[in-house]
């Protein structure tokens, strides 16, 4: 039997890396990460992208858990995921320093 190579540690870390793949998703991080939250309609104002595109990469980053989403009707507030990202930057800090 073939024992599976592949770690837990390196899966979280290709999920986050996905989740930041895409420069609108960077942005975000980077804003929210120097802010306590945001409301959707705020970066739908900042970015010159459609609201459904915005609500994909919102999607995203929420699905990786690196985001947060709390409904305020008829607003939805997002923040960092305080823990995982606090992990991704540990993951990605000793995988680079490898």
């Amino acid at each position: 039997m073939k024992k599976d190579v592949i770690t837990e540690e390196q899966k979280r870390k290709a999920r986050y890396a996905k989740a930041m793949g895409h420069p609108v998703r960077m942005y975000v991080l980077e804003l929210l990460s120097n802010q306590n939250c945001c409301y959707s309609g705020d970066l739908t104002n900042e970015l010159s992208i459609a609201k459904s595109t915005l609500s994909q990469h919102l999607k995203e980053l929420k699905d990786a858990g690196l985001i947060q989403g709390e409904i305020e009707a008829p607003k939805i507030k997002y923040c960092i995921n305080k823990d995982n990202w606090a992990e991704a930057k540990g993951l990605f800090k000793a995988f680079l320093n490898l």
